[in-house]
């Protein structure tokens, strides 16, 4: 799997995403932010897209449902999650300072 290594000095954080592993090659990266606290958001599957949600900022609460189980994750900072094809995916903002990056 990939990997988020971030490093700290006095002049802040850096954090670098390594791609070496990764289920699929990346087409695009996007991410959500100025979500109200407790919304939910996503509610859908893709036929042929699999991503990785990955909470930059604040707690994003993922639940996942294959039609027949469905699991909760609590994802906070630097923590990601892979997403496969056909698999049901929400995600609660928890915070209202969450940032979200979907790869």
């Amino acid at each position: 799997m990939s990997s988020i290594i971030t490093k700290h000095d006095l002049r802040g954080s850096l954090s670098a995403l390594s791609f070496d592993n990764l289920k699929f090659n990346p087409k695009r990266i996007f991410y959500i932010k100025d979500v109200p606290r407790n919304t939910e958001r996503g509610n859908h599957a893709h036929y042929s897209t699999q991503q990785y949600l990955i909470c930059l900022q604040g707690k994003i609460l993922v639940k996942l449902f294959d039609g027949r189980h469905e699991t909760s994750h609590l994802l906070e900072r630097n923590q990601m999650l892979f997403v496969d094809r056909l698999i049901w995916d929400s995600q609660t903002y928890l915070t209202g300072t969450d940032i979200l990056l979907s790869i």
